[in-house]
């Protein structure tokens, strides 16, 4: 097409000239994007010693692998701001970021600081799929196949979202 008949097509299709000016606006933006990044890349050190910082203003907190019993899991249950920690399946989860949801005051506090294998599996909130922590640990023996594979979904939901900071044994075996 030429000049001339693109002129001849925005007076006969008005919408075209608002067309042509939304290309126009993107098309430079682009450009002006492009060569502000280019300019700023110049604030980037090319030696040791300009003053560039590039250590972060805190250290991240280091989480360290630990044998967990229901006993030594009940303290992090995220009362006065603390950790919450809690098991399923045998592995034990940070889950202090969702505070909200597994601290003393959300809907899943019961399971902060227990292990919640059977109340997972069984879609249960509770109190009594907790087993008291000065008991062995629930084998889960009498979960059906599909309480299990729910309880599976459930880990895989925690693994993809939270820490695992350890494992959960018996009483006595840490």
């Amino acid at each position: 097409m030429s000049f001339g008949g693109l002129a001849a097509s925005l007076q006969e299709h008005p919408i075209n000239v608002v067309l042509l000016g939304i290309i126009s606006y993107q098309l430079s933006s682009l450009f002006r994007s492009s060569s502000a990044s280019s300019q700023s890349q110049g604030d980037v050190p090319s030696s040791y010693n300009e003053s560039y910082n590039w250590k972060p203003a805190k250290h991240p907190s280091c989480t360290v692998w630990k044998k967990y019993t229901p006993v030594s899991l009940q303290p992090f249950s995220g009362r006065d701001g603390g950790q919450i920690l809690l098991a399923i399946d045998g592995k034990v989860f940070d889950v202090t970021n969702g505070r909200n949801f597994y601290g003393p005051d959300g809907m899943y506090g019961n399971f902060a600081g227990r292990d919640a294998s059977r109340g997972m599996a069984k879609q249960s909130f509770d109190e009594d799929m907790l087993t008291p922590v000065d008991q062995p640990l629930d084998k889960l023996e009498d979960l059906t196949r599909e309480e299990v594979a729910n309880m599976q979904g459930w880990v895989e939901h925690f693994t993809g979202k939270y820490t695992i900071v350890g494992e959960l044994v018996e009483n006595g075996a840490d």
